[in-house]
């Protein structure tokens, strides 16, 4: 897929994608990335850090409903 820096608003990089526009953090891209470059972009699911957000929150739960 492509991705095209269109330009720089402040903290943030306006990306076109598919006739599509959205913001991207600037501090998300490569520090040398430039308006008119093509990047890629590789998303994940952190898994074991999604397993310990979800344990803590059954804890706090557990505990208010012990209350």
């Amino acid at each position: 897929m492509l991705y095209i820096i269109d330009r720089f608003e402040g903290k943030w990089a306006v990306i076109h994608h598919n006739r599509e526009t959205f913001n991207l953090p600037k501090e998300l891209l490569p520090e040398d990335a430039l308006e008119g470059d093509i990047i890629t972009i590789d998303v994940n699911v952190d898994k074991a850090n999604t397993k310990k957000a979800q344990d803590e929150v059954r804890k706090l739960m557990d505990s208010l409903m012990e209350e």
